[in-house]
């Protein structure tokens, strides 16, 4: 995703100027309503709980106030559900370290000033019914975790290098998952240092200790994509994380070879020279892009078969008038420009879902959100991998675009996805918007499209078995109570105003993710058939448990 300084957008500047010598666009960088209950009537008559007896096929519980395991999977199939009422659906955030954009918000703060800032925005995430954050833990080739492998990153101190006197991952980690959100660690591959001069980095950087492995490209330095042992390095970087961390996916943002800035030719001919092997330089270039995704894929999913990994790359692939199979926009290419070939990934299956960032509002000539949602939604179409879109809220109220001066625009994404059965989500950058609520677009967000909670949506290849139903579901003193259940994450809750097999087919319903604790619990004061399943950490979601409340 697009990046920024806390006051100018380095990224945005120089894409924007070579735009305009190029000719081309680069990247700036109705909801379900809840059912209706007769509260007045709730608080007028004092709530008692009682098992559902209009069952026969299944045996009633002994004990007055206790739940009741369904027999049988609901049938669900013949069910009439509703785009407007997705019960699966990705609601996430980019928190960006590089500059301290998002998090920290500054370097030298205490541990436990990050802890509290930290916890601040997942707060305030939660509250607005996200459900998945991805956190920059690696901005260039700098942890901000304890790596045996590369130096502490300077976001954290300000001096790269330096410990913080903390491992900041495992807590960030839990805190996400306390909130019932996924947690990806979020990675750039290639990027190596914002500077050339290898001896203002870290006596223990890579690029120190294997010069020949980066490239010095105006003003940056890069890992070249066209060695074997970048690769080799990427990949155990990741593994590593992946193995020592309770991470819920490994994500990689769209920095593959650098974008194109002053025109200056990226310098790996010695390497196309030694490993090119007679094929032309872009198709070589990609495919040293393609055979890295497809090395961190197996790593990943070899170390931890439930952990996901996939990528947001440029949302324009190719342009129509490049290819035939291209979207009809006019804007940068990333196979032809940075040499992501995403409709490779797609084909090899080497990604479990992509985010494609369409930084661009609706009717934009040179890349129109309302055709790129389309096309990337055909590109995966049947192929099992899940399809998210990336969310340009840090341009709402900015001047680049007219449209973006306008409080619906980017809710109105929402409503085009909803069109469209193959986006399973959003992903928005960044962070600090979310705080900032510019032209309060996220209130109107909240108020028209994420009313309600939403369940990780399951991706096609992903272990599938589901936990147990929820056992001794009961009510009291105005609280659902269950017991905890092994393999539980967190727990869904339905309510609907009678029994019946649909009732958690769609999520007109859902009124709560609860994570998983010692002792779960709900807060259900409002009359009505409630239904709690238990949800694995992939979101595989147990038969439900149901309890009528009077």
């Amino acid at each position: 995703m697009t990046e920024r300084r806390r006051v100018s957008r380095p990224l945005i500047a120089g894409v924007l100027a070579a735009a305009a010598a190029m000719g081309v666009a680069y990247a700036f960088g109705p909801g379900a309503r809840a059912e209706r209950v007769e509260q007045a009537a709730a608080m007028r008559t004092q709530l008692t709980a009682r098992t559902d007896a209009a069952r026969p096929a299944t045996p009633r519980s002994a004990a007055a106030g206790s739940g009741e395991t369904m027999a049988e999977q609901a049938k669900t199939a013949s069910c009439t559900t509703s785009a407007r009422y997705a019960k699966r659906q990705l609601r996430g955030i980019w928190i960006a370290s590089v500059h301290n954009l998002d998090w920290p918000s500054r370097t030298g703060l205490t541990p436990a000033q990050q802890r509290a800032e930290y916890v601040k925005l997942l707060d305030l995430a939660a509250k607005r019914r996200f459900n998945a954050v991805f956190l920059q833990v690696r901005p260039a080739s700098d942890a901000l975790y304890s790596s045996p492998f590369e130096p502490w990153s300077q976001y954290l101190t300000g001096t790269a290098g330096k410990n913080p006197g903390w491992d900041p991952l495992p807590f960030l980690v839990q805190e996400a998952h306390k909130r019932g959100m996924e947690f990806h660690a979020w990675f750039n591959p290639y990027r190596a240092g914002d500077t050339t001069d290898l001896s203002k980095l870290p006596a223990n950087h890579p690029a120190r200790l294997h010069p020949s492995w980066v490239v010095k490209h105006e003003g940056k330095l890069y890992y070249n994509p066209g060695l074997p042992e970048v690769r080799d390095w990427v990949t155990k970087v990741v593994k590593d994380v992946t193995r020592r961390y309770d991470v819920d996916g490994i994500h990689f943002d769209d920095y593959f070879y650098p974008y194109p800035g002053q025109g200056t030719p990226f310098a790996d001919s010695a390497a196309f020279k030694k490993y090119g092997k007679g094929m032309k330089l872009a198709d070589w270039r990609r495919d040293n892009v393609n055979k890295l995704i497809a090395q961190v894929s197996k790593a990943v999913h070899t170390e931890k078969p439930y952990v996901k990994f996939g990528v947001s790359p440029f949302g324009i692939w190719r342009n129509k008038s490049e290819v035939a199979s291209g979207s009809n926009t006019k804007g940068m290419s990333a196979y032809s420009q940075i040499y992501a070939d995403a409709k490779a990934w797609i084909k090899a299956r080497s990604v479990d879902y992509l985010i494609p960032q369409i930084y661009w509002p609706r009717g934009y000539a040179i890349a129109d959100y309302n055709v790129l949602v389309p096309w990337w939604a055909n590109a995966v179409k049947g192929t099992g991998v899940d399809l998210y879109i990336g969310q340009a809220l840090y341009q709402v109220g900015s001047k680049t675009i007219p449209a973006w001066s306008k409080p619906d625009e980017l809710p109105s994404h929402l409503a085009v996805n909803q069109k469209y059965p193959e986006v399973k989500g959003d992903v928005f950058f960044n962070a600090a918007q979310l705080r900032a609520n510019p032209l309060s677009v996220m209130d109107r967000i909240a108020k028209q499209y994420y009313t309600r909670p939403a369940l990780i949506p399951l991706i096609k290849g992903m272990p599938a078995k589901a936990p147990a139903a929820p056992s001794g579901l009961k009510y009291g003193g105005g609280t659902l109570m269950w017991a905890a259940q092994s393999g539980a994450r967190a727990y869904g809750v339905y309510r609907a105003t009678a029994a019946g097999t649909c009732a958690t087919a769609d999520g007109r319903n859902l009124v709560a993710v609860v994570p998983a604790t010692s002792a779960p619990r709900y807060a259900g004061k409002v009359a009505g058939t409630y239904y709690v399943t238990a949800l694995d950490r992939l979101g595989n979601e147990s038969l439900p448990t149901r309890l009528t409340v009077r």
